[in-house]
């Protein structure tokens, strides 16, 4: 299979996961794995998130526009800027502590995706049945106690098959959030979070970019801006009508498949 075509598959996982429950990484890596795509220190993996975070930017870009503004006039604005601010902090702390032991170590072992996957899975539907009831319908109302609780949780998404939107949404489920208010935080705290995580990669891989490289990257991150931006607002819908149990079972069945392809040494 060309390198293009397998690009642009990639693209198309990187976007299609990125923001739901099911961690965009481990999909990443399970994905080349399985077409055989080579992509040597990550470059491509790094780059193509680019695209990811531009749809979501692009999506909420009247919502950003609006709260931008009015941080010098709106203390609801200035509340919502802190709280994306407080729920950042924790991942960014951990990251620079902990990312190259994770990377090195963790990214390495499919037996680190799956446990994750389902550990994940369980937790999740413990969540949608024990949750609190909601004190919070609106995103842009997130208490910074909440945000900062909501931050912890998203330091999870450092081991690799835990989910970064999977962990603040659960987390923001478990501390009173609604559904879409606890999807919507976290599509608003991976501003932030991915793009810092993405200068930092990119700080790492700066010296094997290369000219041959570029057409397969410029594929995977066009594809990966459109996967993204056709899924965030479905994905909601669907939040609404059916919750995160089935992304829950997903996640387990998948952990479980992974577990029989070790053991069946197909892995």
């Amino acid at each position: 299979m060309p390198s293009t075509i397998q690009a642009a598959l990639l693209g198309v996982i990187q976007g299609l996961t990125e923001f739901l429950p099911v961690s965009s990484t481990a999909h990443l890596r399970l994905s080349e794995r399985l077409l055989g795509y080579q992509d040597p220190d990550g470059v491509f993996t790094v780059m193509i998130q680019l695209g990811s975070i531009l749809a979501i930017m692009w999506l909420y870009r009247a919502k950003i526009v609006d709260a931008v503004s009015g941080l010098t006039t709106r203390p609801d604005s200035r509340n919502f800027a802190l709280a994306i601010i407080v729920a950042t902090i924790p991942a960014l702390v951990a990251g620079a502590l902990f990312s190259k032991f994770v990377k090195s170590v963790l990214y390495e072992s499919a037996r680190v995706f799956a446990a994750a996957f389902i550990i994940g899975g369980i937790v999740m539907l413990i969540v949608e049945r024990v949750r609190p009831a909601p004190v919070v319908v609106d995103a842009e109302r997130t208490p910074l106690l909440l945000a900062f609780v909501i931050g912890l949780c998203q330091m999870l998404a450092l081991v690799p098959g835990v989910s970064r939107s999977g962990a603040t949404i659960v987390g923001g489920m478990a501390v009173g959030l609604d559904r879409p208010a606890a999807a919507e935080f976290s599509f608003f705290v991976a501003m932030p979070t991915m793009t810092a995580a993405f200068a930092h990669d990119l700080l790492e891989v700066r010296h094997h970019l290369s000219p041959d490289r570029a057409v397969d990257i410029g594929v995977g991150l066009v594809m990966a801006f459109i996967a993204s931006l056709l899924v965030v607002r479905p994905f909601l819908a669907f939040v609404r009508r059916a919750g995160f149990a089935p992304f829950a079972w997903y996640r387990i069945v998948l952990g479980v498949a992974i577990f029989a392809a070790i053991a069946a040494e197909w892995m």
